[in-house]
């Protein structure tokens, strides 16, 4: 009896176990979604090209917002989430014309908002903002900025499409691209190699050997000013303590492509790793 029970219990758990990579635990079989507001309907969506169009001066902005008060929609599917702690109360959204953060007060997103899932939007009622130049969708903070909405308030203003999971392809990236274009896009740094490499120095140490600006690390990249480029690392990220790629043999940085989230802090392109893979040694 008591190795039954025990048989029981472990094939629960490997089936719980299972699910937890597909749409199964998110969707039911009639189509609905256990997440989300199921009553939000398709019509009025727009693109994110177009939203960022309805509001340039506030997208454009160092710090401002404007609540939005038109029927509108946008549809894209998560490029990123806070599957390793790397991205923090926010996902990203990304559509066939641009990309942009959603910042909700919410921790473990990535249970039910997988990357490659869509998603539709409903806008009305939330605010748009551009924190310093980054365009993202959340609530009022401090006044005139932009923050994160209460995630009661998000379920009400998002659901699940029946669309299947489909990861969104990363661009080249490229430091002189249109950062209004393509700010918040998943994008993918080819051959690059980080200037801090040097067989010691991790990616966001918390010991004082690197400086650290809003809980975060920026680690340059050789060849790039860190005015216009660097890749942020959380040091509340899993990956925070693993060394910078460098190859001991030769005693040099390793080559590596680097797939992230381009985001922007004024005029400097800040790339955020999702996850581990992430980054491909370059053979």
């Amino acid at each position: 009896m008591k190795a039954f029970k025990l048989f029981t219990i472990v094939a629960a758990c490997l089936l719980l176990a299972a699910c937890q990579d597909t749409e199964w635990d998110v969707i039911t079989p009639n189509g609905t979604s256990l997440y989300g507001n199921n009553s939000i309907d398709d019509n009025n969506i727009i693109t994110i090209a177009q939203l960022k169009q309805e509001y340039p001066n506030v997208f454009a902005s160092t710090d401002q917002n404007a609540l939005v008060e038109k029927d509108i929609k946008i549809k894209g599917r998560v490029t990123a989430n806070d599957i390793r702690g790397n991205i923090y109360k926010q996902f990203m959204v990304q559509d066939e014309t641009g990309a942009i953060i959603v910042a909700v007060n919410e921790s473990g997103m990535s249970g039910y908002l997988a990357e490659g899932q869509e998603i539709v939007l409903d806008l009305k009622g939330l605010y748009v903002g551009g924190y310093r130049k980054q365009p993202e969708i959340g609530a009022p903070y401090n006044g005139t900025s932009i923050g994160r909405m209460q995630k009661d308030v998000f379920q009400k203003h998002f659901k699940f499409t029946n669309s299947s999971l489909q990861q969104e392809q990363p661009i080249d990236f490229d430091v002189n691209m249109n950062m209004d274009d393509n700010c918040a896009k998943l994008v993918t740094l080819k051959n690059v190699t980080f200037s801090d490499a040097n067989g010691t120095n991790t990616f966001a140490p918390g010991d004082g050997s690197a400086s650290i600006v809003g809980g975060c690390v920026n680690r340059g990249l050789t060849g790039y000013s860190t005015s216009k480029l660097v890749i942020r690392t959380s040091t509340y990220a899993k990956f925070a303590a693993n060394k910078l790629p460098y190859d001991e043999v030769n005693k040099k940085p390793q080559v590596v492509n680097i797939t992230g989230i381009a985001t922007r802090y004024n005029n400097t392109w800040q790339i955020l790793i999702r996850k581990e893979s992430d980054i491909k040694i370059v053979q």
